[in-house]
């Protein structure tokens, strides 16, 4: 079954996006296009690059920032802005990741430019309002303390504290009740102005359009966006201390996040590709993998185990977590690190060479199936800079790849050895 997939997919069965400028006085604007005629539907992401949590070094702002501008405009308020998108089955929404700011939409085509027509609307008139500031302020506190009886979130943020120590990587993306209370609405018209710019915008678009009718509504945004540039991010690489924290709670269970470095780039194609095998293997392939096997498996040490290596522009790290029984987390944690420092050594197996393969050759129609998928997977392509279509040559990498250059990658990443812990548990 895996060959006739493969076989399928380097035909070119399935669509491949394309890319094109827009210029809107003198600046390019990059636009990914993956056509779909099949269902009238649009989905279009706005995308701002370097404006995400990393550029900013106040925990929250903006994470809080999106949320303000999910309130609608000053004029209509949050909830009549929300009920004509409603009305037209129109989902729109602002969010922030760690390095982009994204306004999404996705709509029958028919509701498109009424959509287009109320993004336009949001920029020019967005609902700096201090009653709008107090409501996302109050409803952020609400949700951060309810975050601290969730341990799962507490223990990975400890863990971030740790890897990412005196680096904005290190502050939690939704910030901290001190944190919230310190902001103010100036700090996020601030961050508003000083990060949505044209010239960092980046358009991914999906659906049956034609490429005149993408230029006209690119255009039609883009006069409504400032001239201006944002500093590049620096990558920031986790450090190797081998550091253990816990804190205790009142918990029937330990919460055990552990890390390390990975030096990864995110454009070294084969590299990232072997290194997705490789965590596969190791942690993420579920009841299939090392962590689970030898951990909950053989030895019933926990209820689930997991780990994988990520790989962002501007930084990229091992991580994983255990949920345990507490009189098995000592054990466990110990574990972990013998089953890395052995997947290091030793590598892996045929066997489990042979299964990573399948799972991917046959996993890659499924990740695509969707417009959404698809368009997803190509402004990462784009962004990570492998280039549009590198699916195919990820397929050809997987189907390829031999056991010895498995091996040697893992090898050659004695970094990941380098493993920190955070714990949340109980006090003994």
């Amino acid at each position: 079954m895996k060959k006739i997939v493969y076989t399928l997919l380097m035909q070119g069965c399935l669509m491949a996006a394309t890319l094109f400028n827009v210029d809107i006085d003198g600046v390019k604007v990059p636009v990914i296009f993956e056509k779909d005629n099949r269902l009238p539907l649009a989905s279009v992401e706005f995308v701002f690059k370097n404006s995400g949590v990393m550029a900013s070094k106040k925990a929250g702002l903006v994470t809080l920032s999106a949320s303000l501008l999910n309130e609608g405009t000053k004029q209509k308020g949050s909830l009549e802005f929300a009920k004509e998108l409603e009305d037209r089955a129109i989902d729109f929404s602002v969010s922030a990741g760690n390095e982009t700011f994204v306004f999404d939409i996705e709509s029958l085509k028919e509701q498109f430019d009424f959509a287009i027509d109320k993004l336009i609307e949001l920029l020019k008139d967005p609902n700096y309002t201090e009653n709008t500031f107090k409501k996302i302020v109050t409803k952020r506190i609400g949700i951060l303390t309810r975050k601290e009886s969730d341990y799962d979130y507490v223990a990975k943020n400890g863990l971030k504290s740790i890897l990412f120590e005196g680096t904005v990587l290190a502050l939690p993306r939704l910030g901290t009740i001190e944190s919230i209370k310190k902001l103010t609405l100036d700090d996020i018209k601030n961050y508003i102005n000083t990060h949505i710019f044209l010239d960092n915008l980046i358009v991914v678009v999906g659906g049956d359009f034609k490429k005149e009718e993408i230029e006209k509504f690119v255009k039609k945004v883009a006069i409504n966006l400032k001239r201006g540039k944002v500093e590049p991010l620096k990558k920031i690489n986790a450090n190797s201390k081998k550091e253990n924290k816990e804190v205790y709670k009142n918990t029937q269970q330990a919460y055990i996040y552990f890390g390390a470095p990975y030096y990864m780039d995110i454009s070294d194609k084969k590299d990232k590709v072997i290194g997705q095998v490789a965590s596969f293997i190791l942690g993420s392939s579920g009841f299939g993998s090392r962590m689970m096997e030898e951990i909950r498996v053989k030895r019933g040490l926990a209820y689930s185990a997991y780990s994988r290596f990520i790989v962002n522009k501007y930084s990229s790290y091992f991580t994983g977590y255990l949920q345990t029984k507490l009189s098995s987390e000592d054990e466990a944690q110990k574990l972990v690190k013998e089953i890395v420092e052995n997947f290091v050594k030793n590598g892996a197996t045929k066997e489990e060479l042979e299964s990573a393969k399948e799972f991917f050759l046959g996993y890659e129609p499924l990740s695509s199936e969707t417009l959404p998928q698809r368009v997803n997977r190509a402004f990462h392509e784009y962004y990570s800079g492998v280039g549009l279509g590198f699916s195919k040559e990820k397929l050809e990498i997987i189907q390829n790849l031999t056991l010895k250059e498995l091996n040697d990658f893992i090898k050659k990443h004695k970094e990941i050895e380098n493993l920190s812990f955070f714990k949340v548990t109980q006090k003994k």
